[in-house]
This record gives structure tokens, sequence and C-alpha cells, in this order.
């Protein structure tokens, strides 16, 4: 599927930004999507990824819940309400937590991936979104 996709990928280099304190998991999720022919920008903080969010254009956010500094759920409601981020899959990449889950996807998620993943379900799951047509802009 990774293969594959990269092959035939639109033009111009997919962005995305990945919010994830725990770094072996962020250099996990960086390999992969690299491979795919991904360009990864990664963010540490809640802070950190408003301040990469408003000021460069991604294709896709993947974010944890927990953060070290804010709650992911809280910063995907306010990525949402951003005129430019209303279209961008938020894809939340977290352990599994039922209420959380629930939240992340009331706060606007596409998705969940519950770690542990596995490569393949990961890079195939996150790569599907940006198939989708993006949601028109109010």
């Amino acid at each position: 599927m990774v293969k594959y996709w990269a092959m035939n990928q639109r033009k111009g280099k997919v962005r995305i930004l990945v919010i994830e304190d725990d770094t072996p998991v962020a250099m996990m999720i960086v390999n992969l999507l690299t491979r795919a022919k991904c360009e990864v920008v990664v963010a540490q903080t809640a802070a950190k990824g408003v301040q990469l969010a408003e000021k460069e254009n991604f294709n896709l956010v993947t974010l944890d819940i927990n953060l070290p500094d804010g709650n992911g759920v809280d910063l995907c409601r306010r990525l949402k309400a951003n005129p430019r981020f209303s279209g961008i899959p938020i894809v939340f990449v977290s352990g599994p937590s039922g209420q959380d889950l629930q939240h992340g996807f009331d706060a606007g998620a596409a998705d969940h991936i519950a770690k542990p993943f596995a490569a393949l379900e990961f890079a195939s799951r996150v790569l599907a979104h940006l198939h989708q047509p993006k949601k028109p802009v109010p």
C-alpha cells in the first residue's frame, strides 16, 4: 500500500505535521511517512504545534492526546476552528481510551490509531485520509 501510494501521489510534496511528545514514537512516525515520500515536521508540544500550524501549510496532522503542555482534544478543536484547518484531516495517535476517543471525534478528528500500532496499518490509515476530498471551507 505505501509503495503504491508513493508512486501514485499527487504532484507536490505532501506535508504532515506530527504533534507527539514521545521521541521514539515520533521518530517511528517520521520514518514511516518519509518512506512514503511525505515531508514530515515534528512538534513535541501543543504550543509548538500551534506555532507551526499557523505559519506553515500541511495536508494532514497526527496528534497525541496527552501532551506535556496541553490536551490534544483541545488542540484539535482549536485547529478545526481555524478556516485553514477545517478541511485538513487530524488523526489521533494515542493510547486506547474510550472517553478521550469519543471527545477526539467530537472535536473533529478524522481517525484514531491506538498505540502501539502496526507499521503497515498506521501508514495505510494515515495515507488513506490524504486521498479523501477536502471538506469545503464554510
